[in-house]
């Protein structure tokens, strides 16, 4: 201590540390030495956002000695909050109600901190600072009287500027039309909602502790949200729903041709949608135990055709050439009432800008996720649906096409083919030999050959094979011999196992028989996966030629389709091109990743908007070469890409100008996929 009257206080993580008068508030402290301390109630011990712990001992490093006499004892503020919401972690203490009395360390936990990281998913990527657009200031007002002729709003702002330095605000006429009341209901005190550190969007009677914000992915088929925390970035609940506006059509371009019949069905399709968002709302809510006007934010991602009809733009220009978005820029500052929501009526809405026609705000939400923008390996994001979107690049360059792989990996135009439900088949493995099958069925645990596997799955029965099970079947019946490397059924092995069937002028594999149904992986099956799969890897290879490059460092695939296939069932099928295989793994739901990233960081916003602008559209509808990728990429894996990496760990059958030989000898001491 440089004398009796003045403490030093040094600030851990941040090192900060200076003197101050012995009685100075901890908080007052922090902030004069720009500690980040987060506090809404403005230092009143209302909100308990500003949490630190004392470091006691002897701490050479810093010349301090720090013990809990250094510090005022719990004050009556203090203990009024733990009656109102529980005792203080040992050693913790409200910054605001606790006054130095000598030299102390001071820590301030993460949770504390205004502009706390949000941990990513993955280490090499930088964190994401924190930063919502929408933040809550506890103030109170001085009262009206004669001989200060203000309004309530001008105190207001007042009393804003004084205690936060928030200037020359903007304010919604709702506020306004809520202010009066909420400051007498208040006794003056009111807690305010600020969006991007400029406008007054909300205001409540004494104190607000707590607003939440969506994120929300609008899929064709699909639309998932997550409900959050905006002081904390928790997600604190999670749902999902079929998009309802599949009775329009099962894919985009159904979707928009019914449009074109029909001109004036848009309202209809945007008010089906967004009913199921506020059903959606409703759950989320209901789920975190929240009231829906505590929702202060929503962004949204999705295609340009679902993001057109959520915003209430018409698609129909996406519908042919030259595929026209109406805007590629973020909408940004919507009011939640101009989309019909049920969250806040004054809540802001925000959506990422879309790329091109056919790449959406889904990709700038899974680019914003996974930022191949920011390193120098060589990434390939896809997200695999009907439409799949790829993307191409690293720190110097980005590339992003989309291209029409069908309905095919989601079960739709396979004979046996559905979603992912209890009781579709999902892993699939085939003896080299026998041609025996064995797999495994969603919902149970055990393989098909293993003992109880009939008992395990008897409250759904086997009833289809989704997506991932279908690349799986397909993969193993080219490993084993069972087709070639065009796709086509080796008839001949119809004499040594009875999988193989005549099937008209083809034969099919069956895959599973029971009293109930026989499933059958046809030859129509599988050149409809052939067909989903050339699309898509004549998409990426058309991306790697405008790069200029032969290799990839690093694949993420993204999308409920990503995130359950096998990787390397995925590239024996000839999904995507040659990597190693233990940097090619699941991005989840990235787009909804992104949308989440945005919600709660304006500064990714800006972010975002600023990389799509540097993103290169390659349109593979008027590109020559995609159709000799196209037909190229019929072959599995392929007809001329040599895949090394991939054979250094699978041994894949030895190409001849009939299709794979037939060595029983060679499938014998062929590598086997493990289950």
């Amino acid at each position: 201590m440089s004398d009796a009257d003045e403490a030093l206080v040094v600030f851990t993580p941040s090192g900060r540390r200076g003197y101050f008068p012995v009685g100075t508030p901890v908080l007052v402290a922090a902030r004069a030495l720009g500690v980040d301390i987060d506090s809404v109630c403005g230092g009143r011990g209302l909100c308990g956002r500003c949490q630190v712990d004392l470091c006691e001992g002897h701490f050479s490093k810093h010349g301090v000695a720090s013990w809990p006499d250094h510090l005022t004892a719990k004050s009556d503020t203090e203990q009024a909050w733990e009656t109102r919401r529980g005792p203080l972690r040992d050693g913790r203490r409200l910054s605001c109600s606790t006054r130095l009395l000598g030299d102390a360390v001071i820590d301030v936990p993460a949770s504390s901190q205004v502009h706390r990281q949000i941990v990513r998913k993955r280490p090499e990527v930088l964190d994401i600072e924190l930063d919502p657009i929408v933040r809550l200031y506890y103030v109170e007002v001085q009262e009206p009287n004669m001989h200060l002729p203000a309004s309530d709003l001008r105190r207001l702002k007042d009393a804003l500027a004084y205690e936060w330095h928030l200037n020359d605000l903007e304010t919604d006429i709702r506020v306004v039309q809520q202010l009066q009341a909420a400051l007498r209901q208040g006794g003056w005190g009111v807690t305010v909602a600020v969006y991007d550190d400029r406008r007054l969007i909300a205001v409540w009677p004494g104190f607000q502790a707590q607003i939440y914000g969506m994120a929300v992915d609008v899929g064709s088929t699909t639309i998932a949200a997550h409900l959050c925390h905006l002081q904390t970035g928790e997600v604190v609940a999670s749902a999902g729903r079929m998009n309802p506006q599949i009775r329009y059509g099962e894919d985009l371009m159904s979707r928009v041709s019914y449009l074109m019949l029909h001109p004036d069905g848009e309202p209809a399709m945007t008010r089906s949608v967004r009913d199921a968002l506020n059903e959606l709302t409703v759950e989320l809510a209901a789920e975190a135990n929240v009231h829906v006007d505590a929702i202060l934010e929503a962004t949204f991602v999705g295609n340009p055709i679902m993001q057109s009809l959520v915003f209430g733009i018409n698609p129909v220009e996406l519908g042919g050439a030259p595929f026209a978005l109406a805007t590629d820029e973020a909408i940004d500052g919507l009011w939640a009432t101009e989309m019909d929501l049920i969250i806040h009526p004054n809540a802001r809405v925000y959506g990422l800008p879309c790329i091109a026609g056919h790449v959406g705000a889904d990709t700038a939400g899974m680019i914003l996720s996974e930022t191949p923008y920011l390193g120098e390996e060589l990434m390939l994001l896809v997200d695999v649906g009907t439409n799949a979107e790829i993307v191409l690049g690293n720190r110097h360059r980005l590339l992003a096409c989309s291209s029409p792989t069908g309905p095919a990996f989601e079960g739709a135009q396979i004979s046996g083919g559905q979603r992912a439900a209890a009781g579709a088949i999902e892993r699939v493995r085939i003896d080299p030999l026998t041609l025996e099958p064995r797999y495994k069925v969603i919902g149970g645990e055990l393989w098909s050959d293993e003992p109880g596997f009939n008992e395990g799955v008897a409250p759904y029965g086997v009833t289809g094979i989704c997506g991932s099970g279908i690349i799986e079947v397909i993969a193993e019946m080219y490993l084993t011999g069972i087709i070639n490397q065009d796709g086509v059924v080796q008839g001949s092995l119809a004499e040594r196992s009875e999988r193989v069937v005549a099937d008209g002028r083809t034969f099919s594999y069956i895959l599973h028989r029971d009293d109930n149904r026989t499933l059958a992986i046809t030859q129509n099956d599988i050149r409809a996966v052939q067909l989903a799969k050339a699309a898509l890897y004549a998409g990426i290879r058309l991306l790697m030629e405008h790069f200029g490059t032969d290799r990839i460092d690093r694949i993420r695939l993204a999308g409920a389709f990503g995130a359950h296939i096998d990787v390397k069932y995925a590239m024996i099928l000839g999904l995507i091109p040659d990597c190693d295989l233990a940097h090619v793994t699941s991005a989840g739901n990235a787009a909804g990743t992104g949308a989440r990233i945005a919600l709660l960081s304006r500064r990714a916003r800006r972010e975002i908007e600023a990389v799509v602008r540097r993103v290169e559209k390659i349109e593979t509808a008027t590109e020559p070469r995609f159709q000799e990728h196209f037909v190229d990429a019929m072959g599995i894996p392929h007809r001329r890409d040599p895949f090394p990496q991939l054979s250094a760990q699978v041994t894949l059958p030895t190409m001849t100008a009939a299709g794979p030989a037939n060595s029983r000898r060679g499938r014998r001491h062929r590598q086997r996929a493990s289950p």
